[in-house]
């Protein structure tokens, strides 16, 4: 299955379990429940879900079993993006090709979304009923992970921060959750020691990529592609991969850090197939 075939059919049996999550819900205030389901099911990537499920089956693992799992980390991910958008962080306007949360409804409003929807994944992963996947992803989530990394952007505002630097905070911000999410699928999936490392590896180099395309997309990009202004890194003055090393040596980053993902696979054979291709096409998505 082609990555943009596998993302999409992974989106949509995890929009449809988004879906039933909040329906299912009781006592939420009506314009709380309109607001999250504005930022929540706004058609993003689902790069997160998508991981958890593809290693669960990559295992043979149950895909039910997997998808609470899923569901809190597009759930996490998504709280992160309402926060980082709001004017103390980021400032941004559009998200996913909408008005962000705080501007389609208000700053307080925004806040508590990305507070509900926290709560609301750990009571999806506490469905698991696997403590390692909920310990997973709460160290990936939290001071040490993305928030941490989200604290480590701000602080770097402004500064030139060196290539060892800019690993670190991208590791922590934006690749915690994504090794996480692969690692949440493969625990699940029952991995033994051997396949639960090769899926970290596979995962640690994924999320490299992936910052480093978006970076790139930053400069290179278009809006109408990337779903969110263009140029806000270089705006907020933010330490990038270009910025830092120039585009042709960021992108062969991004080259080194997909090969290396997709060599941490060779113990699974064509079984990985579509983890493969999804590697190949984070260097290569325009959005």
């Amino acid at each position: 299955m082609n990555a943009e075939s596998f993302l999409l059919a992974k989106a949509a049996q995890t929009e449809a379990a988004l879906d039933a999550c909040l329906t299912a819900l009781n006592d939420v205030p009506l314009g709380l429940d309109q607001a999250i389901r504005y930022s929540l099911l706004a058609g993003g990537k689902g790069l997160r879900p998508a991981l958890c499920l593809g290693a669960a089956e990559l295992l043979g693992g149950d895909v039910d079993i997997a998808m609470p799992a899923a569901c809190a980390l597009e759930m996490i991910h998504t709280y992160s993006l309402v926060h980082d958008d709001l004017p103390a962080m980021d400032d941004d306007a559009l998200r996913r090709g909408k008005a962000t949360s705080h501007l389609r409804f208000d700053e307080a409003t925004a806040i508590l979304v990305g507070d509900a929807l926290q709560a609301l994944a750990f009571e999806m992963l506490a469905d698991t009923g696997n403590v390692e996947v909920i310990r997973e992803v709460a160290l990936a989530s939290g001071a040490s992970g993305m928030v941490g990394g989200q604290f480590l952007d701000l602080q770097g505002e402004g500064k030139a921060l060196s290539l060892d630097e800019l690993r670190r905070l991208h590791r922590a911000k934006t690749g915690a959750l994504i090794r996480a999410s692969v690692r949440a699928g493969a625990v699940l999936g029952k991995a033994d020691d051997a396949q639960l490392g090769a899926l970290t590896a596979y995962g640690e180099h994924l999320g490299l990529a992936f910052q480093i395309v978006d970076d790139i997309l930053d400069v290179t990009g278009d809006e109408a592609s990337i779903g969110k202004p263009v140029g806000s890194d270089a705006g907020n003055e933010k330490s990038t991969f270009p910025a830092l090393v120039g585009l042709d040596e960021a992108q062969r980053l991004a080259q080194e850090a997909v090969d290396a993902a997709v060599t941490a696979l060779d113990g699974f054979g064509a079984k990985a197939d579509s983890f493969r291709n999804l590697a190949r096409y984070i260097i290569e998505r325009n959005h």
